[in-house]
């Protein structure tokens, strides 16, 4: 399984993104669903109302329909955890969306991940293991 960013959700549907069609052919290789939060997804479908609006939303939406998709639920326990990630890396500054990813990472000992986001190079997973990125190439 790999964990999906917003970065990439974004790309997949929006075909003016820059990394559109790097982000098309390294899906293909990629076991479904990815895995993706409920804060990664909402800063997707955000961004894709501004750039594309409804059309564009629905787009991202179809991922989830189609069985693409699926989301990792933040337990009410890691709470305390996803905040101690926050503050660790407050200087990149780390956003919440990220926080999750790597909670999830944690988690689920996942270490794959898509994004475009290069902070994921800098990251943890335990403290200890760095994310695998998928390469866009």
């Amino acid at each position: 399984m790999t964990l999906c960013d917003a970065g990439p959700l974004l790309a997949l549907v929006d075909k003016k993104q820059s990394k559109h069609a790097l982000c098309r052919t390294a899906v293909t290789k990629l076991s479904m669903p990815l895995i993706t939060t409920w804060p990664c997804f909402t800063e997707a479908m955000y961004l894709a109302g501004h750039r594309g609006g409804w059309r564009m939303q629905t787009q991202i939406g179809k991922l989830l329909f189609e069985g693409l998709l699926s989301f990792y639920e933040i337990p009410e326990g890691d709470y305390g955890r996803l905040f101690q990630l926050l503050e660790k890396y407050r200087d990149r500054p780390m956003d919440l969306a990220d926080a999750t990813l790597v909670l999830a990472a944690e988690r689920l000992n996942l270490q794959q991940i898509f994004t475009l986001d290069s902070d994921f190079f800098f990251y943890l997973i335990n403290d200890a293991k760095p994310f695998d990125v998928v390469p866009m190439a």
